[in-house]
Protein backbone atom coordinates (compact mmCIF):
# COMPACT_ATOMS: atom_id res chain seq x y z
CA UNK A 1 0.00 0.00 0.00
CA UNK A 2 2.73 2.46 -0.90
CA UNK A 3 3.28 4.70 -3.90
CA UNK A 4 6.43 6.24 -5.37
CA UNK A 5 6.40 10.01 -5.99
CA UNK A 6 9.35 11.99 -7.30
CA UNK A 7 11.79 9.21 -6.47
CA UNK A 8 10.59 9.00 -2.88
CA UNK A 9 8.28 6.50 -1.29
CA UNK A 10 5.00 8.12 -0.26
CA UNK A 11 3.23 6.74 2.79
CA UNK A 12 0.22 4.53 2.15
CA UNK A 13 -3.10 6.18 2.96
CA UNK A 14 -6.37 4.74 4.18
CA UNK A 15 -9.83 5.95 5.15
CA UNK A 16 -10.87 4.46 8.48
CA UNK A 17 -13.62 4.58 11.08
CA UNK A 18 -12.33 5.31 14.60
CA UNK A 19 -13.76 2.84 17.09
CA UNK A 20 -12.45 4.01 20.47
CA UNK A 21 -9.86 6.05 22.34
CA UNK A 22 -6.76 4.26 23.57
CA UNK A 23 -4.91 4.73 26.84
CA UNK A 24 -2.57 7.31 25.23
CA UNK A 25 -5.48 9.35 23.90
CA UNK A 26 -5.14 8.11 20.31
CA UNK A 27 -8.13 7.18 18.21
CA UNK A 28 -8.01 3.47 17.39
CA UNK A 29 -9.34 1.96 14.16
CA UNK A 30 -8.94 -1.50 12.62
CA UNK A 31 -7.23 -2.37 9.34
CA UNK A 32 -6.74 -5.96 8.20
CA UNK A 33 -7.41 -7.14 11.74
CA UNK A 34 -4.73 -4.91 13.29
CA UNK A 35 -5.20 -1.74 15.34
CA UNK A 36 -4.27 1.60 13.79
CA UNK A 37 -3.40 4.38 16.26
CA UNK A 38 -4.32 7.90 15.11
CA UNK A 39 -3.40 10.85 17.31
CA UNK A 40 -6.04 13.58 17.15
CA UNK A 41 -8.90 11.34 16.01
CA UNK A 42 -12.05 10.67 18.05
CA UNK A 43 -14.44 7.71 18.32
CA UNK A 44 -17.06 7.63 15.56
CA UNK A 45 -15.04 9.76 13.18
CA UNK A 46 -14.26 8.74 9.63
CA UNK A 47 -10.74 9.88 8.89
CA UNK A 48 -8.10 9.77 6.19
CA UNK A 49 -4.67 8.78 7.51
CA UNK A 50 -1.12 8.15 6.36
CA UNK A 51 0.06 4.81 7.66
CA UNK A 52 3.42 4.86 9.41
CA UNK A 53 5.70 2.73 11.52
CA UNK A 54 4.69 -0.38 13.47
CA UNK A 55 3.52 0.31 17.01
CA UNK A 56 3.03 -2.59 19.38
CA UNK A 57 0.60 -5.01 17.79
CA UNK A 58 -0.53 -2.49 15.20
CA UNK A 59 0.63 0.56 13.30
CA UNK A 60 0.86 4.29 13.98
CA UNK A 61 -0.81 6.66 11.53
CA UNK A 62 -0.86 10.41 10.90
CA UNK A 63 -4.19 12.16 10.64
CA UNK A 64 -4.57 13.77 7.20
CA UNK A 65 -8.23 14.78 7.14
CA UNK A 66 -11.44 14.34 9.10
CA UNK A 67 -14.08 13.14 6.64
CA UNK A 68 -16.88 12.86 9.22
CA UNK A 69 -16.24 14.65 12.56
CA UNK A 70 -17.52 13.47 15.91
CA UNK A 71 -20.22 15.46 17.70
CA UNK A 72 -17.84 15.36 20.68
CA UNK A 73 -15.11 17.28 18.82
CA UNK A 74 -14.34 20.75 20.16
CA UNK A 75 -11.94 23.54 19.30
CA UNK A 76 -8.69 23.06 21.29
CA UNK A 77 -7.87 25.69 23.90
CA UNK A 78 -4.24 25.98 22.75
CA UNK A 79 -2.77 26.95 19.41
CA UNK A 80 0.07 24.47 19.95
CA UNK A 81 -2.30 21.50 20.39
CA UNK A 82 -1.56 18.63 18.04
CA UNK A 83 2.10 19.55 17.84
CA UNK A 84 3.01 19.88 21.53
CA UNK A 85 3.20 16.59 23.41
CA UNK A 86 1.94 18.05 26.69
CA UNK A 87 -1.81 17.66 26.08
CA UNK A 88 -3.57 14.82 24.29
CA UNK A 89 -7.30 15.52 24.61
CA UNK A 90 -8.08 19.21 24.18
CA UNK A 91 -10.16 18.34 21.12
CA UNK A 92 -12.62 16.23 23.12
CA UNK A 93 -15.77 17.82 24.58
CA UNK A 94 -15.71 18.27 28.33
CA UNK A 95 -18.36 15.71 29.33
CA UNK A 96 -16.94 13.04 27.03
CA UNK A 97 -13.42 13.79 28.31
CA UNK A 98 -14.45 13.34 31.96
CA UNK A 99 -16.34 10.14 31.21
CA UNK A 100 -13.36 8.73 29.28
CA UNK A 101 -10.94 9.40 32.13
CA UNK A 102 -13.19 7.71 34.70
CA UNK A 103 -13.78 4.77 32.37
CA UNK A 104 -10.02 4.33 31.90
CA UNK A 105 -9.67 3.80 35.65
CA UNK A 106 -12.69 1.50 35.80
CA UNK A 107 -11.28 -0.66 33.00
CA UNK A 108 -7.84 -0.83 34.61
CA UNK A 109 -9.34 -1.99 37.90
CA UNK A 110 -11.59 -4.50 36.15
CA UNK A 111 -8.64 -6.09 34.31
CA UNK A 112 -7.06 -6.81 37.71
CA UNK A 113 -10.30 -8.19 39.14
CA UNK A 114 -10.71 -5.24 41.49
CA UNK A 115 -14.17 -3.98 42.40
CA UNK A 116 -14.07 -0.78 44.44
CA UNK A 117 -16.90 0.10 46.77
CA UNK A 118 -17.60 2.50 45.17
CA UNK A 119 -15.74 4.11 42.26
CA UNK A 120 -16.39 7.74 43.10
CA UNK A 121 -17.11 10.52 40.58
CA UNK A 122 -14.11 12.13 38.92
CA UNK A 123 -12.75 15.20 40.72
CA UNK A 124 -11.87 17.77 38.07
CA UNK A 125 -9.06 20.33 38.43
CA UNK A 126 -9.56 23.15 35.97
CA UNK A 127 -6.95 25.10 34.01
CA UNK A 128 -4.96 27.29 34.48
CA UNK A 129 -3.77 25.85 37.80
CA UNK A 130 -0.39 24.26 37.10
CA UNK A 131 2.13 25.71 39.55
CA UNK A 132 4.92 23.34 38.52
CA UNK A 133 6.08 22.76 34.94
CA UNK A 134 8.98 20.94 33.32
CA UNK A 135 10.29 22.80 30.29
CA UNK A 136 12.99 22.13 27.71
CA UNK A 137 15.17 24.72 26.00
CA UNK A 138 17.67 24.71 23.16
CA UNK A 139 19.79 27.34 21.41
CA UNK A 140 20.24 26.89 17.66
CA UNK A 141 21.53 29.49 15.20
CA UNK A 142 21.44 32.12 17.91
CA UNK A 143 17.76 31.52 18.73
CA UNK A 144 16.34 29.93 21.88
CA UNK A 145 13.37 27.56 21.69
CA UNK A 146 11.57 27.09 25.01
CA UNK A 147 8.59 24.86 25.66
CA UNK A 148 7.76 21.16 25.57
CA UNK A 149 8.76 18.22 23.42
CA UNK A 150 6.72 17.41 20.37
CA UNK A 151 4.70 14.24 20.75
CA UNK A 152 6.95 11.16 20.33
CA UNK A 153 9.90 13.37 19.41
CA UNK A 154 12.89 15.20 20.85
CA UNK A 155 12.02 18.30 18.83
CA UNK A 156 11.08 21.27 21.00
CA UNK A 157 7.79 23.07 20.41
CA UNK A 158 8.49 26.74 21.11
CA UNK A 159 5.54 27.63 23.32
CA UNK A 160 4.20 31.18 23.28
CA UNK A 161 1.17 30.60 25.50
CA UNK A 162 0.18 27.58 27.59
CA UNK A 163 -3.39 27.46 28.94
CA UNK A 164 -2.61 25.04 31.78
CA UNK A 165 -0.01 27.25 33.55
CA UNK A 166 -0.74 29.66 36.34
CA UNK A 167 -0.49 33.26 35.15
CA UNK A 168 2.77 33.77 37.07
CA UNK A 169 4.46 30.94 35.19
CA UNK A 170 2.96 32.02 31.87
CA UNK A 171 4.35 35.51 32.38
CA UNK A 172 7.80 33.99 32.94
CA UNK A 173 8.06 32.41 29.50
CA UNK A 174 9.15 35.46 27.48
CA UNK A 175 11.79 36.81 29.91
CA UNK A 176 13.05 33.27 30.54
CA UNK A 177 13.51 32.70 26.81
CA UNK A 178 15.37 36.00 26.61
CA UNK A 179 17.78 35.30 29.48
CA UNK A 180 18.48 31.81 28.17
CA UNK A 181 19.82 33.52 25.07
CA UNK A 182 22.59 34.92 27.27
CA UNK A 183 23.04 31.72 29.29
CA UNK A 184 23.02 28.90 26.72
CA UNK A 185 25.83 28.60 24.21
CA UNK A 186 25.21 27.53 20.61
CA UNK A 187 23.86 23.96 20.41
CA UNK A 188 23.31 23.74 24.16
CA UNK A 189 20.13 22.27 25.64
CA UNK A 190 18.67 22.49 29.12
CA UNK A 191 15.85 20.98 31.16
CA UNK A 192 14.09 23.42 33.47
CA UNK A 193 11.78 22.83 36.41
CA UNK A 194 9.82 25.94 37.40
CA UNK A 195 7.66 25.95 40.53
CA UNK A 196 5.54 28.87 41.71
CA UNK A 197 5.51 28.88 45.50
CA UNK A 198 4.42 31.29 48.19
CA UNK A 199 7.56 33.45 47.98
CA UNK A 200 8.05 33.44 44.21
CA UNK A 201 9.27 31.10 41.52
CA UNK A 202 11.82 28.39 42.24
CA UNK A 203 13.80 27.51 39.11
CA UNK A 204 16.11 24.52 38.64
CA UNK A 205 18.15 24.37 35.41
CA UNK A 206 19.78 21.10 34.37
CA UNK A 207 22.41 21.39 31.63
CA UNK A 208 25.64 19.77 30.49
CA UNK A 209 27.93 22.63 31.53
CA UNK A 210 28.01 25.03 34.45
CA UNK A 211 27.26 28.70 33.69
CA UNK A 212 30.13 31.18 33.38
CA UNK A 213 30.37 34.53 35.13
CA UNK A 214 28.41 36.45 32.48
CA UNK A 215 25.64 33.83 32.53
CA UNK A 216 25.42 34.01 36.32
CA UNK A 217 25.14 37.77 36.19
CA UNK A 218 22.40 37.52 33.58
CA UNK A 219 20.49 35.05 35.77
CA UNK A 220 20.83 37.33 38.79
CA UNK A 221 19.36 40.25 36.86
CA UNK A 222 16.57 38.06 35.51
CA UNK A 223 15.71 36.86 39.01
CA UNK A 224 15.54 40.37 40.44
CA UNK A 225 13.20 41.52 37.68
CA UNK A 226 10.81 38.55 37.64
CA UNK A 227 9.83 37.58 41.20
CA UNK A 228 12.24 34.66 41.26
CA UNK A 229 12.97 33.32 44.73
CA UNK A 230 15.78 30.92 43.80
CA UNK A 231 17.71 29.69 40.79
CA UNK A 232 19.77 26.50 41.06
CA UNK A 233 21.87 24.67 38.46
CA UNK A 234 22.75 21.00 38.08
CA UNK A 235 25.22 19.33 35.77
CA UNK A 236 24.89 15.60 35.02
CA UNK A 237 25.80 13.41 38.02
CA UNK A 238 26.74 16.50 40.04
CA UNK A 239 25.13 18.03 43.13
CA UNK A 240 22.82 20.99 42.75
CA UNK A 241 24.59 24.37 42.85
CA UNK A 242 22.73 27.49 44.09
CA UNK A 243 23.09 30.35 41.60
CA UNK A 244 20.68 32.98 42.97
CA UNK A 245 18.85 33.11 46.29
CA UNK A 246 16.73 36.23 46.79
CA UNK A 247 14.13 34.69 49.12
CA UNK A 248 13.66 31.33 50.75
CA UNK A 249 11.34 29.40 48.42
CA UNK A 250 8.41 28.15 50.47
CA UNK A 251 5.17 26.25 50.05
CA UNK A 252 2.57 25.68 52.75
CA UNK A 253 1.20 22.29 53.66
CA UNK A 254 -1.85 22.65 55.92
CA UNK A 255 -0.54 26.05 57.05
CA UNK A 256 3.05 24.94 57.72
CA UNK A 257 5.74 26.64 55.64
CA UNK A 258 8.20 24.18 54.07
CA UNK A 259 11.36 25.03 52.11
CA UNK A 260 11.67 22.27 49.48
CA UNK A 261 15.13 21.49 48.10
CA UNK A 262 15.76 22.42 44.44
CA UNK A 263 13.72 20.02 42.35
CA UNK A 264 11.89 18.68 45.41
CA UNK A 265 8.59 16.96 44.63
CA UNK A 266 5.40 18.98 44.82
CA UNK A 267 1.91 18.25 43.54
CA UNK A 268 1.38 19.94 40.19
CA UNK A 269 -1.38 22.22 41.48
CA UNK A 270 -2.51 23.48 44.87
CA UNK A 271 -6.06 22.49 43.91
CA UNK A 272 -4.98 18.94 43.12
CA UNK A 273 -3.06 18.76 46.36
CA UNK A 274 -6.15 19.88 48.29
CA UNK A 275 -8.31 17.21 46.62
CA UNK A 276 -5.80 14.44 47.31
CA UNK A 277 -5.22 15.40 50.94
CA UNK A 278 -8.95 15.78 51.61
CA UNK A 279 -9.60 12.36 50.11
CA UNK A 280 -6.82 10.76 52.12
CA UNK A 281 -7.87 12.38 55.40
CA UNK A 282 -11.41 11.08 54.96
CA UNK A 283 -10.04 7.52 54.97
CA UNK A 284 -7.56 7.80 57.87
CA UNK A 285 -8.22 7.45 61.62
CA UNK A 286 -8.24 10.52 63.85
CA UNK A 287 -5.98 9.09 66.52
CA UNK A 288 -3.07 6.72 66.91
CA UNK A 289 0.11 6.34 64.84
CA UNK A 290 0.16 6.75 61.07
CA UNK A 291 3.06 5.96 58.72
CA UNK A 292 3.44 8.28 55.73
CA UNK A 293 5.50 6.30 53.21
CA UNK A 294 7.17 8.12 50.31
CA UNK A 295 6.49 11.26 52.33
CA UNK A 296 8.43 13.71 50.17
CA UNK A 297 8.52 17.17 51.74
CA UNK A 298 5.44 16.49 53.84
CA UNK A 299 2.34 17.05 51.72
CA UNK A 300 0.36 14.45 53.67
CA UNK A 301 2.31 14.45 56.94
CA UNK A 302 1.39 18.05 57.76
CA UNK A 303 -2.20 17.63 56.56
CA UNK A 304 -2.65 14.60 58.84
CA UNK A 305 -1.12 16.38 61.82
CA UNK A 306 -3.27 19.48 61.31
CA UNK A 307 -6.51 17.53 60.92
CA UNK A 308 -6.04 15.14 63.83
CA UNK A 309 -4.23 16.48 66.94
CA UNK A 310 -4.35 13.00 68.51
CA UNK A 311 -2.28 11.48 65.67
CA UNK A 312 1.48 10.96 65.54
CA UNK A 313 3.01 10.73 62.03
CA UNK A 314 6.12 8.82 61.01
CA UNK A 315 7.37 10.21 57.68
CA UNK A 316 9.56 7.82 55.68
CA UNK A 317 11.34 9.09 52.56
CA UNK A 318 14.39 8.06 50.51
CA UNK A 319 15.39 11.60 49.45
CA UNK A 320 17.47 12.99 52.30
CA UNK A 321 17.07 16.63 51.25
CA UNK A 322 13.29 16.31 51.05
CA UNK A 323 13.12 14.61 54.43
CA UNK A 324 15.31 17.26 56.05
CA UNK A 325 13.03 19.96 54.62
CA UNK A 326 10.06 18.19 56.17
CA UNK A 327 11.67 17.77 59.58
CA UNK A 328 13.05 21.32 59.63
CA UNK A 329 9.56 22.66 58.96
CA UNK A 330 8.15 20.47 61.73
CA UNK A 331 10.74 21.86 64.14
CA UNK A 332 9.93 25.46 63.22
CA UNK A 333 6.21 24.77 63.65
CA UNK A 334 6.66 23.07 67.03
CA UNK A 335 5.51 19.71 65.64
CA UNK A 336 8.62 17.61 66.29
CA UNK A 337 6.83 15.63 68.98
CA UNK A 338 4.11 14.61 66.51
CA UNK A 339 5.98 14.37 63.18
CA UNK A 340 9.14 12.27 63.13
CA UNK A 341 11.06 10.97 60.16
CA UNK A 342 13.29 8.27 58.75
CA UNK A 343 15.38 8.20 55.61
CA UNK A 344 14.81 4.90 53.85
CA UNK A 345 14.63 3.44 50.36
CA UNK A 346 11.34 1.58 50.64
CA UNK A 347 11.90 -0.46 47.47
CA UNK A 348 15.26 -1.78 48.68
CA UNK A 349 14.25 -1.98 52.34
CA UNK A 350 10.49 -2.30 52.78
CA UNK A 351 9.12 -2.27 56.34
CA UNK A 352 9.01 -5.53 58.26
CA UNK A 353 5.73 -6.82 59.79
CA UNK A 354 7.08 -6.03 63.26
CA UNK A 355 7.71 -2.42 62.25
CA UNK A 356 4.28 -2.06 60.69
CA UNK A 357 2.64 -3.47 63.83
CA UNK A 358 3.35 -0.16 65.56
CA UNK A 359 0.99 1.74 63.24
CA UNK A 360 -2.77 2.08 63.26
CA UNK A 361 -2.78 3.09 59.59
CA UNK A 362 -0.39 3.47 56.66
CA UNK A 363 -0.53 5.94 53.78
CA UNK A 364 1.70 5.51 50.75
CA UNK A 365 2.16 7.86 47.79
CA UNK A 366 4.82 6.33 45.53
CA UNK A 367 6.24 7.49 42.17
CA UNK A 368 4.69 6.23 38.92
CA UNK A 369 6.37 2.82 39.21
CA UNK A 370 4.22 2.14 42.26
CA UNK A 371 5.01 0.44 45.55
CA UNK A 372 5.13 -3.29 44.94
CA UNK A 373 7.52 -3.96 47.83
CA UNK A 374 5.47 -1.86 50.26
CA UNK A 375 2.27 -3.61 49.16
CA UNK A 376 3.88 -7.01 49.70
CA UNK A 377 5.02 -5.95 53.18
CA UNK A 378 1.56 -4.65 54.07
CA UNK A 379 -0.04 -7.86 52.78
CA UNK A 380 1.98 -9.75 55.40
CA UNK A 381 1.12 -7.28 58.15
CA UNK A 382 -1.86 -6.75 60.44
CA UNK A 383 -2.27 -3.02 59.80
CA UNK A 384 -6.01 -2.44 59.81
CA UNK A 385 -6.23 0.55 57.49
CA UNK A 386 -4.23 1.52 54.39
CA UNK A 387 -4.64 4.54 52.14
CA UNK A 388 -3.02 4.57 48.71
CA UNK A 389 -2.42 7.70 46.64
CA UNK A 390 -1.30 7.04 43.08
CA UNK A 391 -0.44 8.89 39.87
CA UNK A 392 -0.58 5.70 37.78
CA UNK A 393 -3.73 3.51 37.74
CA UNK A 394 -1.79 0.59 36.20
CA UNK A 395 0.81 0.33 38.98
CA UNK A 396 -1.90 1.04 41.56
CA UNK A 397 -3.98 -1.89 40.24
CA UNK A 398 -0.96 -4.20 40.57
CA UNK A 399 -0.30 -3.06 44.14
CA UNK A 400 -3.99 -3.18 45.07
CA UNK A 401 -4.21 -6.74 43.80
CA UNK A 402 -1.36 -7.67 46.16
CA UNK A 403 -3.17 -6.06 49.11
CA UNK A 404 -6.50 -7.72 48.30
CA UNK A 405 -4.82 -11.11 47.89
CA UNK A 406 -3.23 -10.48 51.30
CA UNK A 407 -6.62 -10.10 52.98
CA UNK A 408 -7.50 -6.43 52.53
CA UNK A 409 -10.87 -5.19 51.27
CA UNK A 410 -10.78 -2.44 48.68
CA UNK A 411 -13.05 0.43 49.68
CA UNK A 412 -13.77 3.59 47.75
CA UNK A 413 -11.54 4.76 44.91
CA UNK A 414 -11.64 8.43 43.92
CA UNK A 415 -10.10 9.55 40.60
CA UNK A 416 -8.56 13.04 40.50
CA UNK A 417 -7.91 14.74 37.15
CA UNK A 418 -5.04 17.02 38.13
CA UNK A 419 -3.26 16.90 34.76
CA UNK A 420 -6.02 18.43 32.66
CA UNK A 421 -6.22 17.38 28.97
CA UNK A 422 -3.53 14.74 29.46
CA UNK A 423 -3.99 10.99 29.75
CA UNK A 424 -2.59 11.00 33.29
CA UNK A 425 -4.90 10.32 36.22
CA UNK A 426 -4.40 10.31 39.98
CA UNK A 427 -6.44 8.55 42.62
CA UNK A 428 -7.01 7.94 46.31
CA UNK A 429 -8.10 4.53 47.59
CA UNK A 430 -8.83 2.99 50.97
CA UNK A 431 -8.20 -0.57 52.19
CA UNK A 432 -9.24 -2.22 55.43
CA UNK A 433 -8.96 -5.57 57.16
Amino acid sequence: MTARAGGRRAAATATLRIERLGARGDGIAALDGRPVYVAGALPGERVEVALGAPRGDGVAARLLAIVEPSVARRTPACGHFGECGGCALQHLADDAYGAWKREQLASTLDRSGLVPAPLEPLIRIAAPTRRRVELVAERRQGRVSLGFHQRASHRIVDVVRCPIMRPGLQALMAPLREVLGAVLTEGMTADLLATEGDSGIDLLIRAARAPGLAARQALAGFAAANRIARIAWQEPRQPVEPIVLLRRPTVRFAGTAVEPPPGGFLQASAEGEAALTAGALALLPRRGRIADLHAGCGTFSFAIAAAAPAVAVRAIEADGAALEALLAAARRAGLSDRITGERRDLAASPPLPAELARFDAVLFDPPRAGAREVAEALARSKVERVVAVSCNPASFARDARILVDGGYRLGSVTPVDQFVWSTHLELIAGFSR
